[in-house]
């Protein structure tokens, strides 16, 4: 049996982690040694293993073989409690909160009960201003987006102070500002120590901030290298075996008007929820429109009431081409050819627990109409063509139509979800967070779906919280904060330090003049 050198005691060490479900293998014989200190990254597609790795480090998945090494002892981690005493801490991609309780109890359940209720509201608010991940602890978890609740898992994790700290896509909800803040604090964790897993699809921040990088591909290491000296062609080459296409920006004549947004003032239905003021905006066919911000800035409020799941605005605040619909709902909406892929992917873009086929059904008028309720029965072999057919186009990993949506890496369900929507050819299409949590592969491929509806005469509007993303794919910008919306930019004249100022409000200023209106 395996036993590690006394001379070269790694803070982590896996040998020979493997891992299989009915007809995958998701981790087969992969080594992982992590030292002291080290800020250590996991690479790979999605689907590659990643995050059942990770779960089986922090015993939520026990492996079928291999040894888990901790501080040079052989150890048996059978549950998250037991990986938390051990010193192991995780941030999920997919959060563990409980909605119903505030932000302070959720922190609270995984602490040393020990500390009062009141000293913990207290060391959230001393670790959110240091780290400048701002929440209120009072604050119940079903009022937050899902960047507040990222926000939260990470305090959650930094206050257990661990030897072992295991991040997953950390900065997908930070300004580049506070990606930068995070990075010191990363660093100095790691000068105190700490060891860090680091899981991004962000090849830059891999490149920027990790001493070591393990890549995965199809469950088994594909090889390790030191990210400081790679490129993000060869990172991208050892992740996927190839580079992804640069996206074909084509130019487009101006169109008509799609979406027109007119003085949409909204006050929030929620008591933390944040209050529209006086926005104005549109979207021509064949552009595509940026919405950059911090979460929490009203994304989600202005989200609710262009989908129509909030239909108090006035009529004729929003309007479709020459119909108003500001108090139409989704429907209606998707009937005048809006489709809409919100950023949470289980629970409002999926239903966990029915399967890809059947999930078609939630938006999809055609899913129902193509087949057709006849004698009231459903057409269930084309409604599985017509999923097969998207799993096919968007190059989706999983078990086939009957595979339930839970069963998915995110990533594969984000691709899934937004074939879903974009194969319906709308109109009008609305994206929250296209990439989110998607490796390099799979989102230049959504990008490039993208520019293709845009191309295609379709009105594009994305909202986003990576910045590179929507200079990828964007024509104009604007920047969301405290409710507000800034006057549109033109990409060729925005840069990232201009939008990170304006991710603060601070648009008013003399050099925002030039703007396109």
């Amino acid at each position: 049996m395996f036993e590690p050198s006394p001379m070269t005691l790694a803070r982590l060490q896996l040998v020979g982690i493997t891992k299989q479900y009915p007809g995958v293998v998701a981790n087969s014989d992969v080594a992982l040694s992590v030292q002291p200190g080290e800020i250590h990254a996991v690479l790979g597609e999605n689907g590659a293993g990643k995050s059942t790795l990770m779960k089986v480090i922090y015993g939520l998945v026990k492996p079928d073989a291999g040894e888990l090494f901790f501080n040079g002892q052989r150890v048996h981690v059978k549950s998250p409690q037991e990986a938390r005493a051990l010193g192991i801490s995780m941030v999920f991609q997919h959060f563990s909160l409980f909605d119903t309780l505030t932000v302070a109890e959720n922190v609270w359940l995984g602490l040393d009960k020990a500390l009062s209720l009141r000293e913990v509201t207290r060391n959230i608010e001393q670790k959110a201003a240091e780290y400048g991940l701002g929440i209120e602890p009072t604050r119940p978890v079903h009022t937050l987006s899902v960047g507040e609740m990222q926000r939260v898992e990470i305090i959650r994790a930094l206050l257990t102070q661990p030897q072992l700290l295991i991040l997953d896509e950390p900065t997908s909800v930070l300004t580049p500002q506070a990606v930068d803040k995070l990075f010191v604090v990363l660093r100095q964790l790691a000068s105190e120590g700490c060891s860090i897993l680091y899981i991004s699809h962000k090849l830059h921040e891999i490149r920027a901030l990790c001493t070591a990088c393990t890549v995965l591909r199809g469950g088994r290491v594909a090889g390790t290298c030191s990210p400081a000296q790679e490129s993000n062609a060869s990172l991208s080459r050892l992740m996927i075996g190839a580079e992804p296409p640069p996206l074909v920006h084509r130019a487009q004549p101006p169109a008509a008007v799609l979406l027109r947004v007119r003085h949409l003032s909204l006050l929030r239905e929620e008591q933390f929820g944040v209050d529209l003021e006086d926005i104005d905006f549109q979207v021509r066919g064949g552009e595509v429109v940026g919405i950059a911000g911090v979460s929490g800035n009203g994304q989600t409020e202005l989200l609710r009431a262009l989908s129509g799941e909030d239909c108090r605005a006035a009529p004729e605040s929003i309007a479709m081409g020459r119909v108003d619909v500001g108090q139409l709902h989704p429907g209606h909406r998707r009937q005048l050819g809006l489709h809409f892929v919100p950023e949470e992917r289980l629970g409002r873009g999926a239903v966990p627990t029915l399967s890809l086929a059947h999930n078609l059904l939630l938006t999809r008028q055609e899913a129902i109409a193509l087949p057709r309720l006849a004698g009231g029965w459903i057409r269930v072999r084309q409604l599985e063509r017509q999923a097969a057919d998207i799993i096919a186009r968007f190059q989706v990993k999983a078990g086939g139509v009957h595979a339930l949506a839970r069963s998915l890496s995110g990533g594969n369900l984000q691709k899934f979800i937004v074939g879903r929507e974009m194969d319906a050819n709308p109109r009008l299409f609305i994206v929250s967070q296209p990439t989110w949590g998607v490796d390099v592969g799979a989102a230049a491929q959504i990008r490039s779906e993208l520019l293709l509806l845009r191309d295609a005469g379709c009105a594009v509007l994305v909202v986003s919280e990576e910045l590179d993303e929507l200079f990828e794919v964007c024509d104009r910008l604007h920047v969301m904060a405290r409710g507000r919306l800034s006057p549109s930019i033109s990409v060729a004249d925005a840069n990232v330090e201009q939008i990170g100022q304006w991710m603060s409000g601070l648009w008013d200023a003399p050099e925002a003049a030039h703007v396109a209106a």
